[in-house]
C-alpha cells in the first residue's frame, strides 16, 4: 500500500521517471509501470463516468494480484492424495480407541519428505486446515437454574512448604448459577480426598446441589461401558446415596462441558499462588487459599452487578437440605510395636504406650488418622504423605518416661514436642527431667493446656528467677491453699527448716497472685 502511493506521488507530483522510481525503491520497473497504468485507468474511468469515488477507492485500497493463471508447483494432486490417506488413517485410529497414536501435522509432513516429495510444512498445515477440517464445532450457551448444578475438578499446584517443594492438588467446586467458588488443598488426588472435599464444601455452603458434574477422573469413573456409558465408583455412589444428588459425566476430552470449574482452577491457582508460593505449613497455604476464595466470591459480576456470595444467598432456598457430614475413611486393624507406634504406609504414628503389643483400629482420613482400642478413641494424628516419617506425641510416653527419665533428653518425642514445651525443658528443667515429666503428667491428668503451663512458669520465673522448682509449678497449677502450712514458728530450729519455710512463703505469694 505504501509502495503504491509512493510510486504515484513521485511520478505525478515530483516528475520522477519510472526507471528512477524503480531504482530508488528497489523494485522491478514492470511493477512501477503496472501501478501507474492501473492508476491512469482508474482516473480515466472516474472522469468518463463522472464518479470520483472510483479513483478514490483505487488510491485507498491495497494492491491486488491476479493468481488465476498460476499453477501449483509443490502441492500436486498426488501429494493431496497422500495427505488425505494419512488423515483417513487418523480417523480410523480414533474410532478404534487409538487416539494417542495418531499422526500430527508435523508427522504427515515428515512422511511426505520420506517419500521424496519436496514440500513445506506450512503448505501441509494450510491444506489440512482449509480443505480437510471443514466443520468447526459450535457451542450452545446454557442457562442454569438456581441450586441445580455444581461442577468439580482437580488442579495441580506446586508450593514451597517448610523449605521443600511439594506437589499439592486443588479440589475446586463452582456453582453453575451463582459462580460461587470453594475448595481446598490435598496431598493426594485419591478417593478419601475426593469424598472429604465434598463433605467440606457442602458443610460450608449448608445445602446440596441437585446435580454434580465431573469429567472422567478415576476417583469418579470406575470403568467405561461401551463408548459412552460410564460406571461410577463406589465412593461416588456412596456420596450420592447420603447427599441424594444426581451426577453427570462429561464426554471424553470435552472439558468445556464443565467450563465454570475449568476456569475456576486456572483463576484461583493464578490469583492465590502466583505472588505467594512459599509457606511454613500446609495449613498456612490452606488459609491463604481460603482468603483468596473469599475475595473472589465478593467481587461483583459485570453481567449481573452482584457478587457470587450475593447470588449464593439467592440460590440457598433452592438447595436441598444438608443432612450432615458423611464419614469417609478407610478402616485398618494394625498392631502397636515396641516403640508404641503403628505403621501405615511407610510412616509410623504413636499411640499411648500402654497399648504396646495390642491391636488398634485405625480410621484413615484424607488429612488425619484416628486410633481406637476396644471401640474407644485413644488418639488422633495428622496424616503424613512423605516416606519413613515418625509422628510422635510426647504425651503418649509419659508413663514410660516416669520409669526411664534419662531417656527424655535424646528422645524423638522431645524433639517433636511443641516448641513451647521444648523451650521450658531447655531453659528450666534440663537438670531435672523427672520433675519435668511429673509436670507434663499432671497437666495431662488435669487437662491443663500448654499455654497455661507456660504462663505459670513465666510467673514463677518473674518472682523467683533463680529458683523455678517443680513443687512451685505444681502448687501454682493446682492453686493449692498452703497458707496454713506457712505459719512460721517463733524460732527456727535449723537451716533446713528455714529454707523450707522460705520456699513455702514464695509458693503462698504465687498462689495468691492472679493467674
Amino acid at each position: 500500500m505504501d509502495t503504491k502511493q509512493e510510486i504515484t506521488r513521485r511520478y505525478f507530483r515530483e516528475g520522477d521517471s519510472e526507471r528512477k522510481i524503480a531504482r530508488d525503491l528497489r523494485i522491478n520497473r514492470k511493477t512501477v509501470k503496472s501501478y501507474l497504468a492501473d492508476h491512469l485507468k482508474a482516473k480515466k474511468k472516474s472522469e468518463d463516468e463522472g464518479i470520483k469515488e472510483i479513483l478514490q477507492d483505487y488510491t485507498s485500497s491495497e494492491p491486488t494480484y491476479n493468481s488465476s493463471g498460476r499453477y501449483r508447483r509443490k502441492l500436486t494432486d498426488e501429494i493431496e492424495k497422500l495427505i488425505l490417506e494419512q488423515v483417513n488413517e487418523n480417523d480410523r485410529k480414533k474410532r478404534e480407541g487409538l487416539r494417542k497414536q495418531i499422526k500430527r501435522k508435523i508427522d504427515i509432513h515428515e512422511y511426505l519428505l520420506s517419500k521424496g516429495y519436496q514440500i513445506g510444512y506450512t503448505t501441509v498445515c494450510n491444506y489440512i486446515r482449509n480443505e480437510v477440517i471443514t466443520a468447526r464445532e459450535a457451542f450452545i450457551r446454557q442457562d442454569h437454574l438456581p441450586g441445580e448444578e455444581c461442577e468439580f475438578d482437580w488442579g495441580e499446584v506446586k508450593l514451597i512448604i517448610g523449605g521443600e517443594q511439594k506437589r499439592l492438588y486443588l479440589a475446586a467446586f463452582t456453582a453453575s448459577y451463582s459462580n460461587y467458588r470453594y475448595g481446598d488443598l490435598y496431598s493426594r488426588q485419591d478417593t478419601l480426598a475426593f469424598m472429604e472435599s465434598h463433605n467440606d464444601t457442602f458443610a460450608h455452603i449448608g445445602g446440596i446441589y441437585h446435580e454434580m458434574v465431573y469429567d472422567n477422573m478415576r476417583v469418579a469413573v470406575a470403568e467405561f461401558v461401551g463408548r459412552h456409558e460410564k460406571q461410577p465408583t463406589k465412593a461416588l455412589t456412596s456420596m450420592s446415596g447420603w447427599y441424594q444428588f444426581r451426577w453427570r459425566f462429561c464426554n471424553v476430552r470435552r472439558g468445556n462441558e464443565k467450563g465454570h470449574v475449568e476456569r475456576t482452577v486456572e483463576v484461583v491457582r493464578r490469583k492465590a499462588f502466583c505472588d505467594k508460593d512459599t509457606f511454613d505449613t500446609i495449613d498456612d497455604a490452606r488459609k491463604h487459599l481460603a482468603a483468596t476464595f473469599e475475595k473472589l466470591n465478593n467481587l461483583p459480576s459485570p453481567q449481573t452487578g452482584k457478587s457470587p456470595k450475593q447470588m449464593l444467598e439467592e440460590e440457598r432456598p433452592h438447595l436441598w437440605k444438608y443432612p450432615g457430614t458423611m464419614e469417609c475413611y478407610q478402616a485398618e486393624c494394625l498392631k502397636v510395636d515396641k516403640y508404641a507406634t503403628f505403621s501405615y504406609g511407610t510412616n509410623r504414628y504413636s499411640v499411648p504406650d500402654y497399648l504396646v503389643g495390642h491391636m488398634v483400629e485405625v480410621k484413615v482420613y484424607a488429612k488425619h488418622l484416628k486410633a481406637y482400642y476396644n471401640n474407644l478413641p485413644v488418639c488422633r494424628q495428622e496424616r503424613q504423605y512423605g516416606k519413613y516419617i515418625w509422628q510422635i506425641d510426647i504425651e503418649h510416653y509419659l508413663r514410660t518416661l516416669t520409669r526411664k527419665p534419662g531417656a527424655l533428653h535424646g528422645s524423638v518425642a522431645l524433639r517433636q514436642a511443641p516448641p513451647e514445651i521444648k523451650k521450658l525443658y531447655e531453659k528450666f528443667f534440663r537438670s531435672q527431667p523427672q520433675g519435668f515429666i511429673d509436670i507434663l503428667q499432671y497437666c495431662q491428668n488435669k487437662n491443663i493446656p500448654h499455654l497455661r503451663l507456660v504462663k505459670t512458669v513465666d510467673e514463677i520465673a518473674l518472682l523467683c528467677p533463680k529458683d523455678v522448682s517443680v513443687d512451685k509449678v505444681l502448687a501454682l497449677l493446682g492453686n493449692q491453699p498452703v497458707e496454713a502450712a506457712l505459719a512460721a514458728p517463733p524460732d527456727i530450729p535449723d537451716e533446713t527448716t528455714g529454707c523450707c519455710l522460705v520456699q513455702l512463703t514464695e509458693i503462698t505469694q504465687l498462689a495468691n497472685s492472679p493467674n
